[in-house]
């Protein structure tokens, strides 16, 4: 007899072609990992490659001889803004007192859209001033950067400011303060400094003068899990504004009020004749004579023994999930019957009739009885 079961060179051939190419994929990925390197991911990062990244505007700025220093904590921050430009991703997540730091130390800082309660406590005579539509903008202003850069893809937050000094262009989306220790600049949108955006109208002008005017530029790139914002937290009884309070407790006493106009006003307990008053005894028989109309002699037979087992478990220890072995074991220890028997008793057939139903009746009776005396 010739066999047809495959050998080890049959296996081979079959499954040599997928192992080459589940080989091929896993060194051409090692390959590629290797090749590119680590990458970063986010917005406004500079070595990440997403359309909402930086590393197009990062590499010009390298290539100008821009030296950059990319920071996440203030506590990294700390020494080297001093004579550097500062662009700050996320100004909501940079602690309150290190603001005041950043300006004494930079030469200039450049802020992404910060929003109104960051502009009120960062840069006094500043407002938000509405919304633009992120679209493409002639600088209408006499700023220098913007003049030379032209139009851009500006919009986002717009901005105000009170000092006559103060520049605004791009309808508000690019605000210019200066200040005695160096200028801040306020983007209303990120649009000009990310990979999507950079190589339309003049943002790469734009983004390579606001960036490049000093030999360093530290990145900071702020993040909720900087270790300065702890001592900066509020509890929650702080962030709620004063005249809430009133207003609960306002609402509070239209509450208690509302409820004691609607609530039900009890008087005493007033006792009503019953009907009809049913002796339990009574009440037995009537169901004893409908189970007999119906000849329902099964039921009656197991609402006998339920009971029965109801009465038994309490007086022999067991809980109400007892298994029926146990029950029956137990019955059986304190009766000295024999387990078969109760079993047949407490578990057995359903009476077929009225004249078995009684004897399970008075058997049911008797072994509780003997239980008892036990």
């Amino acid at each position: 007899m010739t066999s047809v079961s495959p050998d080890a060179r049959r296996i081979w051939r079959g499954v040599r072609l997928p192992l080459a190419v589940v080989l091929l994929i896993l060194v051409t990925g090692t390959l590629l990992v290797l090749v590119q390197g680590e990458q970063t991911t986010g917005a406004l990062e500079p070595g990440s490659y997403e359309p909402g990244g930086s590393r197009a505007l990062a590499t010009l700025l390298e290539r100008e001889g821009v030296k950059i220093t990319t920071v996440h904590t203030a506590a990294e921050l700390k020494g080297a803004a001093a004579g550097a430009t500062v662009l700050i991703t996320q100004p909501a997540y940079v602690p309150k007192r290190a603001f005041a730091d950043i300006r004494r130390d930079a030469g200039h800082v450049v802020l992404v859209q910060p929003s109104p309660g960051t502009v009120d406590e960062v840069l006094p005579g500043v407002r938000v001033n509405g919304q633009l539509e992120t679209e493409t903008r002639a600088p209408d202003c006499q700023a220098e950067d913007p003049l030379a850069a032209g139009s851009a893809t500006m919009g986002g937050l717009k901005y105000a400011a009170t000092q006559p000094r103060a520049s605004d262009c791009y309808g508000g989306s690019y605000l210019e303060v200066p200040g005695p220790q160096g200028t801040v600049t306020v983007l209303g949108a990120p649009a000009p400094l990310t990979n999507e955006w950079l190589d339309s109208e003049g943002n790469a002008a734009l983004a390579m003068r606001m960036l490049g005017k000093h030999e360093r530029l530290v990145w900071y790139l702020p993040t909720p899990a900087d270790p300065s914002l702890e001592n900066e937290k509020k509890p929650l009884s702080e962030l709620i504004p004063a005249g809430w309070s009133y207003a609960a407790l306002q609402a509070g006493v239209a509450v208690v009020l509302l409820a004691l106009w609607r609530s039900r006003r009890l008087g005493p307990v007033v006792t009503e004749p019953i009907p009809v008053v049913v002796r339990a005894a009574e009440a037995t028989e009537g169901r004893a004579r409908l189970y007999r109309k119906a000849k329902a002699a099964a039921h009656a037979g197991e609402t006998l023994r339920e009971a029965a087992r109801a009465r038994l478990r309490p007086l022999l220890g067991l809980t109400r999930d007892a298994e029926p072995a146990a029950l029956v074991e137990s019955v059986a220890g304190r009766t000295g019957r024999a387990p078969a028997e109760i079993g047949a008793l407490l578990y057995g057939d359903p009476p077929a009739d009225d004249t078995a139903l009684v004897r399970l009746a008075d058997g049911l009776d008797v072994v509780e009885r003997e239980v008892e005396r036990s």
